[in-house]
């Protein structure tokens, strides 16, 4: 049935590579494409995600009260048992019964109301043909649902399996995994230190590379004001079903959203590219920005930053290129000169935006003396961008990230001016990354 696709098929991503696998030459990563399905297509994704939807229930139900685990077995029984049931895909049942075992207990009921459609297929499931009437290359999945997609840039490799869902804003998607040739990243011994913060995003021990603030909440909040006050017009009493008016001031605010999400991804994304690109070894403030959330002064910014998709965004694409990447904790960062080593008596407070060393007399602003201080951490010295420690094999950290840990109190190298720093214990981010020069 549905297990061709047609040689020399175009296919065109929207959306940066997600890199899920990398393996020698070949690194397997997921596109993303616009689907614009019809009336009747949308009618019939509904209804193959009202079935998933009943399966996922079943599964969680079972584990909620100590039934015995819903399964393969028991889905094959069940589509025995329903003929409804039997209408839909198997291929995407299992799957979503893949999804929920996976997640552990980290998963909640889905209801109608709340639902995002999400159907999975493998290779033999679905097709990327060129229609008659229209002649263009269509996405043809099981029950014979035709989704026309909006193509930009050709696909790398034939897809091995796609993922179709939809967004809050109420557009559909299709994310393929496909392999694709790795190309060598520029050679470089360059190194560079990242201290995140509000006024920029990222400041670097090179400001070629620092990330300014671009505020683009505060860009579009009369837009995403407007629409919040258009939908709490339109709010329904409790117990009453929502309008129609309501459900499209609603879909409205949701797209300020979206705009602002995609904007600030995108800027996220261009920076970390062209950082990764210049750079062999990465050391980044292992920071969590949730504890300023608990701010009333700092969480709108906070949250306008974005500091966890900049950060997510370099940890992926160093990941891609095969660039080390070590994480450092945050403690003293601040408060140490990074030109002597010696520390500040007392902490700083948000509004001294000027680092002043009481012992060697150096001024320098506060992220950037930070950033020197991350480097320095890492094993890089940030004057002259030397390796001051031995660092693991290159094999050893390939695709992963290395975490470096407040250690035992003992000094990095003798004869130095940062006695007082800590040599760095080495840790390994990605499970699947290991030290193989650890064997015996």
């Amino acid at each position: 049935m549905l297990n061709r696709l047609d040689q020399g098929a175009p296919g065109r991503p929207t959306q940066g590579p997600i890199v899920l696998r990398t393996n020698g030459e070949v690194s397997k990563t997921r596109c993303t494409y616009r689907l614009r399905p019809g009336s009747v297509a949308e009618q019939a994704l509904w209804a193959e995600e009202a079935r998933n939807r009943w399966v996922w229930n079943q599964a969680y139900g079972a584990r909620k009260v100590g039934a015995p685990r819903f399964d393969g077995k028991a889905l094959t029984a069940a589509r025995r048992q329903h003929e409804w049931l039997r209408a839909g895909s198997a291929v995407a049942q299992q799957q979503t019964l893949r999804d929920f075992h996976l997640r552990g207990s980290h998963h909640k009921a889905r209801s109608k109301r709340d639902a995002r459609p999400t159907l999975n297929y493998t290779g033999r499931n679905f097709v990327l043909r060129t229609t008659e009437k229209e002649g263009a290359l269509r996405l043809i999945i099981p029950g014979g649902i035709v989704l026309p997609v909006v193509w930009s840039r050709d696909l790398p490799s034939r897809p091995s399996s796609v993922r179709v869902f939809r967004d809050r804003v109420g557009h559909w998607w299709a994310s393929f995994v496909v392999e694709k040739p790795r190309s060598a990243p520029p050679t470089t011994q360059a190194s560079i230190g990242i201290d995140w913060g509000l006024s920029a995003i990222a400041t670097t021990t090179n400001p070629d590379f620092d990330l300014p603030h671009p505020r683009l909440g505060r860009k579009y909040a009369a837009q995403l004001a407007a629409a919040q006050r258009r939908m709490a017009r339109r709010k329904p009493n409790p117990g009453q079903p929502a309008s129609r008016g309501y459900k499209e001031a609603k879909r409205r605010a949701a797209v300020v959203h979206e705009h602002v999400r995609n904007a600030r991804r995108e800027v996220a994304r261009d920076w970390a590219r062209r950082l990764v690109a210049a750079h062999e070894l990465i050391a980044v403030e292992d920071f969590h920005p949730r504890f300023m959330m608990k701010s009333r002064s700092l969480a709108r910014t906070a949250a306008d930053a974005g500091i966890g998709a900049a950060k997510t965004s370099l940890l992926e694409y160093a990941k891609r290129d095969g660039r080390r990447v070590v994480i450092v904790p945050p403690a003293y960062t601040t408060m140490d000169c990074s030109v002597c080593g010696a520390r500040a008596k007392a902490q700083l407070s948000l509004s001294q935006r000027v680092f002043r060393c009481e012992e060697c007399d150096t001024q320098l602003p506060r992220d950037f003396n930070a950033a020197r201080n991350i480097l320095a951490r890492a094993g890089i010295d940030p004057a002259g961008g030397d390796d001051v420690r031995r660092l693991p094999p290159r094999k050893s950290v390939r695709g992963g990230a290395i975490r470096a840990r407040n250690p035992a109190p003992q000094p990095v190298r003798e004869d130095s001016s940062r006695d007082h720093h800590h040599p760095v214990r080495l840790q390994i981010l990605y499970p699947e990354v290991r030290d193989m020069s650890a064997n015996p």
